[in-house]
């Protein structure tokens, strides 16, 4: 199944889909037929199908979640906790001060140096997307913007230019 975001269930919806397979194997235990089921439980009648077929074979062990797809992530937490926190230090604390901006090449390249792991662009979009950072293009800034003078100019000049 595809996801619009590139993600998958949360480990909630994971454990919430798991507990309307067994409702559907407790009921089909009881000899309850699949429409009736799928109509109560608002999934498809070919689920529920799949799932008393599941339920004939291989018990209800069968219908447990297997956990998210995928590859398993190549970093641990620990190293997942670390690269949040190389991140937040910004680029320009590990040499890439020309533009202050993480690149996916320039972050694939600091989890090479931080834990020895190749990642692809592709992957490095997936994690840092895992780890709750969105792709975004800062706002130009100055370096010595004066926040207070700014305002001041606001509340004081603007105002009688704007009249």
């Amino acid at each position: 199944m595809r996801y619009a975001d590139g993600g998958g269930l949360s480990p909630a919806e994971r454990v919430r889909r798991e507990e309307v397979r067994m409702l559907a194997a407790d009921w089909l235990e009881q000899g309850r037929r699949p429409p009736g089921i799928a109509r109560e439980l608002r999934v498809s009648e070919v689920s529920v199908y799949r799932w008393r077929r599941i339920l004939r074979t291989e018990g209800r062990r069968g219908l447990v979640s297997r956990g998210p797809s995928g590859p398993d992530c190549l970093l641990s937490q620990g190293e997942v906790d670390r690269l949040g926190r190389a991140l937040d230090a910004g680029p320009e604390t590990w040499g890439w001060d020309e533009d202050r901006r993480w690149t996916l090449a320039r972050v694939a390249e600091l989890i090479r140096r931080l834990s020895g792991h190749e990642y692809t662009l592709r992957g490095v979009s997936k994690l840092l997307h895992r780890m709750g950072y969105s792709p975004q293009v800062p706002a130009r800034r100055a370096d010595r913007r004066d926040e207070r003078a700014i305002a001041d100019w606001r509340q004081e000049s603007w105002t009688r230019v704007k009249g």
